[in-house]
């Protein structure tokens, strides 16, 4: 697939981009080049390739799950104007 330069200016107009007759011809070889990039990947056969969730074969280090802040809510709802069973009571804003 390619584009023509009317497709360009029809894009530009569309996307309310303001495009000079040199912008257009200069985007158009830009976009082809894209396009011609995409038909070459298309072209090569996956058969048989599992998808890989990253390029290269890593494995992110994971740290233990463990609680590193103490529990604070006692010192935090101690300065609250409402609380009522552990939870903050705020004014209703959307009636």
């Amino acid at each position: 697939m390619s584009l023509t330069h009317q497709d360009v200016a029809r894009i530009a107009r569309l996307a309310r981009i303001a495009v000079t007759e040199d912008e257009i011809a200069a985007t158009s070889e830009k976009l082809n080049g894209i396009f011609g990039l995409i038909e070459e990947m298309q072209a090569v056969n996956t058969d048989g390739i599992e998808p890989m969730a990253h390029p290269q074969d890593v494995f992110l280090r994971l740290r233990e799950d463990a609680v590193t802040e103490p529990n604070r809510r006692e010192a935090f709802q101690s300065v609250a104007p409402q609380v009522e069973k552990g939870l903050f009571l705020v004014p209703k804003v959307i009636e």
